[in-house]
């Protein structure tokens, strides 16, 4: 079974689908890692690709942890707690350790429930759309762990500092309502809508030069992270870079001659 299911459309749009739904798509377990980490990867090699939509098969996005496999000696534990540490390093670490430094916007359109590690997964993708049916919860303390994967960066950074310890500190559940309220998601959409919305947002970032697009995307993730001199100084060497390409010079020239512009991202 092919854990992550793959679909490239000549838009450049990347559908990218957990596809574990026997453990509603847990992703804490090696060889779900490993795939979605290759897939993301490849995905964001490719010249060609302009946007990952991200989702879930069945009716969970991503139920986290792996509860089964949870306990002493289990999952990413172990009895040795050096090896616990390096387990997360290695393992599950690595994912917003990818998400952080990719260039290629991702969209996350989640079906069902995001829970745990599945709820900080949604939070490292740059676009959440949520079907009505959504549901999110930081819920590590109800299995007496911590979010070891980010979820304390993530998070806050996301809804904010009180609503953060809010749902990290209760581990209570967020319907989709709620998940718009606070920011969470940015539109909640009925089920059989969900990836048509989805789509509907990848077309319109796809629309645009891809170097643009993803010089964007690094520039909002590193300003978070900078001073504004530094940010300052960071967009001025990607705009001239950007200014550099050829789909920079066939936008001015369509919005002058007030034509559709063709792009080759170039």
């Amino acid at each position: 079974m092919n854990l992550i299911l793959n679909d490239t459309d000549d838009h450049g749009i990347v559908t990218l689908t957990l596809n574990d739904p026997d453990t509603r798509n847990a992703i804490s377990d090696a060889p779900m890692i490993e795939a979605l980490i290759d897939a993301v990867t490849a995905a964001e090699a490719d010249s060609r690709s302009r946007v990952i939509i991200l989702t879930g098969a069945g009716k969970a996005f991503s139920s986290g942890g792996n509860i089964k496999k949870m306990g002493a000696g289990g999952g990413l534990n172990d009895p040795l707690p050096a090896k616990t540490r390096r387990n997360y390093r290695t393992g599950i670490q690595r994912l917003p350790q990818l998400f952080e430094a990719m260039e290629l916007p991702v969209v996350c359109a989640v079906n069902g429930a995001a829970i745990g590690a599945g709820c900080d997964l949604t939070l490292m993708c740059d676009v959440r759309i949520a079907s009505e049916h959504a549901k999110f919860a930081e819920s590590f303390v109800k299995l007496g762990i911590v979010p070891g994967d980010g979820g304390a960066w993530l998070l806050p950074r996301v809804v904010g500092w009180s609503k953060a310890c809010e749902m990290a500190l209760t581990g209570d559940m967020v319907d989709a309502k709620e998940a718009r309220a606070i920011g969470l998601v940015s539109r909640v959409v009925p089920q059989d809508q969900l990836m048509e919305s989805a789509r509907e947002v990848a077309l319109r970032i796809a629309a645009n030069p891809t170097y643009a697009v993803r010089l964007t995307k690094r520039l909002l993730r590193k300003a978070g992270q900078q001073s504004l001199s530094e940010i300052l100084e960071t967009s001025a060497a990607y705009q001239a870079l950007v200014h550099a390409t050829a789909d920079h010079e066939e936008a001015v020239a369509a919005m002058r001659e007030k034509r559709a512009p063709t792009y080759t991202g170039e």
